[in-house]
């Protein structure tokens, strides 16, 4: 059965002009994390220095007054970027650590692997590459990110260094110096992943997971050969 056409009211009629509704007037009361999470995005694909915050504001949909009710600068909003997806985890980390059952060569693993699930796997592991390449041009993030996220991390590695000295598990090394040993490998690995990685062919392809194993297998046992008898 045919249908009348609806009688259009004048609210209803169709405009010709183009939809002037956008995304941020849709939106105009973003949740804070909205916000973190296209700052996130967009540090990561543009550097610090690219990243406006107007387009922080138009990727999570809301104005740049909007952005501005939450995060005073640009800086604040990449600190606040850094503490939702790296330092605010060491509480948990440390936890995880105190309440750790087995031995500390598991431990060791154990964290390196976690770190590649939370951290290296994600986004949120494009901050280190940020760094690393805008430190020097941005004295004062640099500074704020060696206090939230690499003085705690130096911490948390030393101190499963520490137990498993103290637990006859590991032969005493400098600590200061040994942790870098574990570092080392988690910072190729991001920059693999978001540099070289991110391009390579079927041939070069590095399996994550494999890598780590062998870099904590070298970490534990070296490449020199172990004496008959001697237990791994």
């Amino acid at each position: 059965m045919p249908h009348s056409p609806p009688n259009l009211e004048a609210s209803d009629k169709v405009d010709d002009k183009p939809d002037t509704t956008s995304k941020r007037e849709r939106r105009k009361e973003a949740r804070p994390g909205e916000l973190l999470a296209a700052a996130l995005d967009l540090f990561v694909e543009k550097g610090f220095a690219s990243t406006r915050v107007e387009e922080v504001a138009a990727r999570a949909g809301v104005s740049k007054g909007t952005l501005f009710l939450y995060f005073a600068s640009k800086e604040d909003l990449f600190q606040a970027v850094v503490r939702e997806n790296l330092s605010g985890r060491f509480k948990e980390w440390n936890s995880e650590m105190d309440d750790f059952p087995g031995s500390t060569a598991e431990l060791l693993h154990y964290a390196m692997n976690s770190w590649w699930e939370r951290i290296g796997n994600t986004k949120a592991s494009g901050i280190t590459k940020l760094i690393m390449s805008e430190a020097r041009n941005f004295p004062e993030i640099a500074s704020f990110y060696q206090k939230e996220v690499i003085q705690p991390g130096n911490q948390l590695l030393r101190r499963i260094l520490q137990r498993g000295i103290d637990r006859g598990e590991f032969r005493p090394v400098p600590l200061d110096y040994a942790i870098y040993s574990i570092i080392a490998p988690m910072i190729f690995l991001v920059m693999w992943k978001h540099s070289l990685g991110a391009c390579s062919d079927n041939q070069t392809t590095l399996s994550p997971q494999s890598y780590l194993a062998n870099q904590i297998d070298m970490i534990l046992h070296g490449v020199l050969a172990q004496p008959a008898g001697v237990a791994k």
